[in-house]
C-alpha cells in the first residue's frame, strides 16, 4: 500500500499545481481551479493517514480515490469526445497534452480504487 500512497500523495499535489500552472493569467472562473483541489486535499491527506491502515481510513482512501476518478471522468471524455476551441483557448498546456495527462491519471485513480478496495490490510 506503500506505493498507492505515494502515488496519490504524489497525483494530489500534481493535481492542485498543474491546475494552478494551467490557469494562470488565463482568467478561467475560480470554480474551475479550485475543483482539482477539492480531489487533490483528499488524496494527499488520506494518504497520510493511512500510514496507520484501518479500515475507516481505507474507506476514505477507497473514497479519495473514487472521487478523483469520478472528477476526471467528464473532464477525461469530455476533452476526448467534444473538444471545444474555447477549453483549448484557455490553457497554459497544449490541448492534446493536456488531454493525455488527465487520460493517464484517470487511469491511476481507477487502478488506486481498485487497489484501496482489494489490496490486503497490513497487520500492525
Amino acid at each position: 500500500m506503500i506505493y498507492w500512497r505515494f502515488l496519490a500523495a504524489f497525483l494530489g499535489l500534481l493535481l492542485m499545481g498543474g491546475e494552478l500552472f494551467r490557469s494562470w493569467g488565463m482568467g478561467r472562473p475560480l470554480v474551475f481551479v479550485l475543483d482539482d483541489f477539492f480531489i487533490g486535499i483528499p488524496l494527499v491527506v488520506t494518504a497520510l493517514l493511512m500510514a496507520k491502515d484501518t479500515i475507516a481510513r481505507r474507506a476514505a482512501f477507497a473514497g479519495a480515490w473514487g472521487a478523483t476518478a469520478g472528477m476526471l471522468y467528464p473532464s477525461f471524455f469530455g476533452k476526448l469526445i467534444e473538444p471545444t476551441a474555447e477549453a483549448a483557448a484557455t490553457t497554459n498546456i497544449p490541448f492534446d497534452f493536456l488531454t493525455a495527462i488527465i487520460g493517464v491519471i484517470f487511469a491511476l485513480s481507477l487502478a488506486g480504487l481498485v487497489a484501496s478496495v482489494a489490496l490486503k490490510q497490513r497487520v500492525a
